[in-house]
């Protein structure tokens, strides 16, 4: 693999995955979803690889998309926008499904897609100086790709507050919702993912993989290639919306949406 905004380490048996973009706050574009997939994709398929921790660089773990991206995407037809939510989609859905158990590291804030990281991982284990939020309703679009995940994660009682009002909450309420499972100061997030490390390592591969495989078929709605592909179109269709343009427009132009002006 060519990583250029990912960093890629395998120790033993666990292989960390680096989000390595800190001068944009580790936010993610179109190259960054392939590196994304390719990396789970391939690891997943390494006998010798038995956990994945993904991880990130600088004080944000994932600001969410890529200014530079949205700014392609501001003008992108709705087929565009399609393929773009599809890759997007797949990403996710390729996380999710990995074969190995994922932790996510969250060091720092987590925004918008980024919270879609973190919850497709299996485990999340955050600092307790990290802020989260799903702020898409603000720029007049939904968490739509991400939404199979998230829900999953928090819960739709919690969904129905923080999709809708994009309020940002931190990570003592990312835990009382079951977002994450654990938090700890900066200083003792090694020593919390290296805990759950331990006891992955020290279980049967087979049996935490058959494990996975057991809470994902088990737990409320799969996540079928019909609900990727009708996300995937929810974010299409909103993208290219007379209210999801201007609201990105506004959010590019740093103006306030004119929903908001008067």
């Amino acid at each position: 693999m060519n990583l250029q905004h990912l960093k890629l380490a395998i120790a033993g048996h666990v292989a960390t995955v680096t989000l390595a973009r800190a001068d944009v706050r580790n936010a993610f574009n179109d190259e960054v979803i392939v590196e994304l997939t390719q990396a789970f994709s391939h690891l997943g398929a390494q006998d010798a690889v038995r956990v994945i921790v993904l991880a990130a660089e600088g004080t944000a773990f994932c600001a969410g998309a890529d200014l530079n991206w949205m700014r392609r995407m501001a003008d992108y037809s709705r087929e565009q926008n399609l393929a773009d939510a599809q890759a997007l989609a797949e990403m996710l859905r390729v996380i999710y499904a990995c074969p190995k158990p994922t932790i996510a590291r969250v060091q720092g804030d987590v925004y918008a897609g980024g919270t879609g990281l973190v919850a497709a991982c299996d485990m999340a284990v955050a600092a307790d100086t990290a802020g989260f939020c799903l702020s898409e309703t603000r720029i007049g679009l939904i968490p739509a790709t991400i939404s199979p995940y998230v829900i999953r994660a928090m819960g739709p009682r919690a969904a129905h507050r923080y999709f809708l009002t994009a309020e940002r909450f931190d990570a003592a309420e990312a835990l009382r919702i079951g977002f994450v499972h654990q938090v700890v100061p900066p200083e003792g997030l090694d020593t919390a993912v290296g805990a759950l490390v331990k006891a992955l390592v020290g279980a049967g591969p087979a049996a935490v993989r058959a494990s996975k495989r057991l809470v994902q078929a088990v737990a409320e709605q799969e996540i079928t290639q019909s609900l990727i592909a009708d996300t995937a179109q929810g974010i299409a269709d909103i993208r290219v919306s007379v209210e999801g343009r201007e609201g990105i427009q506004s959010f590019l132009a740093k103006r306030k949406p004119s929903w908001l002006a008067g």
